[in-house]
């Protein structure tokens, strides 16, 4: 979530260093270099590194369950060069929808956790939902759980000092992420530079990421009725991913790596990174990205984008997106490929909007399909592709998330897990409006001057 006006302020403070922060990837570049298709896919399971025969076999059995697509040919030789991160196999990832299944999933990983807690996340709010989970932490460290805590110097600038200090009394580790107070960040400020990650890994084995944060204006998180369409309309409307198997240790690493950056306490690695048995049938790529290297999860979904052959279906909180993508998504339309954004009805952060309604009509003439959700917000960073390529996490498709944000994704190589996230589209699309392109050519002037000022600011979101 964001509070556009301590954004703006930060922006107008930081923007002397904007050019150190980050620019977008020349993606066309990437992927017509032919070295980065003839690289085997590096495959992991919980015995070790698979011979490129195994890895090829794994592929082709999962492409005979899902159809010719060559998002298992050519894309996912493409991922790994450039990620470096590989696919692990025997996982279990279970799809988490809004606030009430994953705030449950997280309270009982927390409750049932004997040795570590690691938590990562960009707004921790002193509110009733930020109380529940501080109390269940500071239980779980005065029962000899080690809980280590990261959060956002900016995106947790509102919550109470008093309430980190107390989860510090009880010997909760928390490690300020950038902090926006100079003093306080001494020689590493960096207040364009934000952690957007909400990672949570519990003893090494479960992992749980998305998009969403602490916070009560998820106000069906604490609730254990059955979700209603008030209840999911009234509230913030999130997506997660618990993961358990080989790829935990993936999003242990990325904690870590962070925790460390950020000055934390060393974490002993046998404590941290226990042997991982298969939990599932499921393939899972891990994608961590910081703003000192280019994003691999921008470029991932643009190269996925761009194999895709049936459909293609994005849902994005905060849609500012740059002429390769656009390209990417009005391309595949062109072709044939059933294209539907998902985005917001009403936002949080004011130019947005109009930023994203300014590429409306060239996407609507390349046959996009755009829904616009009509509940208090969609927050969501989700992307299906083909039925089987599928992605859940922190990431945006706006200039802040991709080329000045740490951010994190999972990537989901699974039939059974596609198909769960298209119904999950298709069950949001019963909530959100359709855009027409005739009507939508018919909208006002002033609407007209809000976009293209918001658009020229696009560099800024």
């Amino acid at each position: 979530m964001r509070a556009s006006f301590w954004r703006a302020l930060i922006f107008l403070i930081g923007v002397n260093c904007l050019g150190g922060c980050g620019t977008l990837p020349d993606s066309y570049a990437l992927m017509h270099d032919r070295s980065m298709y003839r690289r085997h896919v590096k495959v992991v399971s919980s015995q070790g590194p698979l011979s490129a025969s195994e890895s090829r076999t794994i592929i082709r059995n999962l492409e005979a369950r899902s159809g010719t697509t060559d998002i298992l040919t050519r894309h996912l030789a493409f991922e790994q060069a450039i990620s470096g991160s590989p696919l692990m196999l025997g996982n279990q990832a279970t799809l988490l929808e809004n606030g009430a299944d994953t705030y449950r999933a997280m309270l009982g990983a927390i409750e049932g956790a004997t040795r570590n807690i690691n938590l990562e996340t960009y707004t921790f709010d002193s509110d009733k939902i930020g109380d529940r989970f501080a109390n269940a932490l500071i239980a779980k460290q005065q029962q000899g759980v080690q809980v280590n805590i990261i959060y956002d110097g900016f995106g947790s600038m509102l919550t109470r000092g008093s309430f980190f200090k107390r989860m510090r009394a009880s010997g909760i580790r928390l490690v300020e992420f950038d902090p926006i107070n100079p003093f306080a960040a001494g020689f590493r400020w960096a207040p364009l530079h934000r952690d957007h990650r909400k990672l949570m890994v519990v003893d090494g084995t479960i992992a749980i990421t998305g998009g969403i944060n602490i916070s009560g204006v998820y106000s069906s998180g604490l609730t254990k009725a059955k979700k209603s369409a008030d209840s999911i309309l009234n509230s913030w409307r999130d997506t997660d991913v618990q993961v358990e198997g080989p790829a935990v240790s993936e999003f242990q690493e990325l904690f870590a790596a962070n925790w460390r950056r950020q000055g934390g306490a060393p974490l002993k690695f046998e404590d941290y990174f226990p042997a991982l048995d298969n939990k599932g049938d499921q393939i899972v790529r891990v994608l961590g990205t910081v703003p000192q290297e280019f994003s691999t999860i921008y470029v991932t979904l643009i190269s996925a984008i761009r194999n895709a052959e049936t459909n293609v279906y994005i849902t994005d909180a905060y849609f500012a997106p740059d002429a390769q993508m656009l390209e990417s998504l009005e391309t595949a339309a062109r072709r044939g490929v059933d294209v539907r954004l998902l985005l917001p009805g009403r936002t949080d952060q004011p130019l947005i909007g109009p930023a994203a309604r300014a590429h409306f009509s060239e996407l609507l003439d390349a046959g996009v399909k755009i829904y616009l959700w009509q509940g208090e917000m969609l927050h969501a960073k989700t992307a299906t592709i083909d039925g089987v390529w599928s992605t859940v996490g922190s990431s945006n498709l706006d200039w802040w998330s991709i080329a000045r944000n740490d951010e994190i994704n999972a990537v989901v190589l699974s039939v059974r897990f596609g198909g769960q996230m298209n119904e999950l589209f298709m069950r949001d699309l019963k909530n959100s409006q359709q855009i027409d392109a005739t009507v939508w050519q018919g909208r006002s002037v002033l609407e007209r001057i809000d976009e293209a000022i918001a658009r020229s600011l696009q560099p800024m979101l």
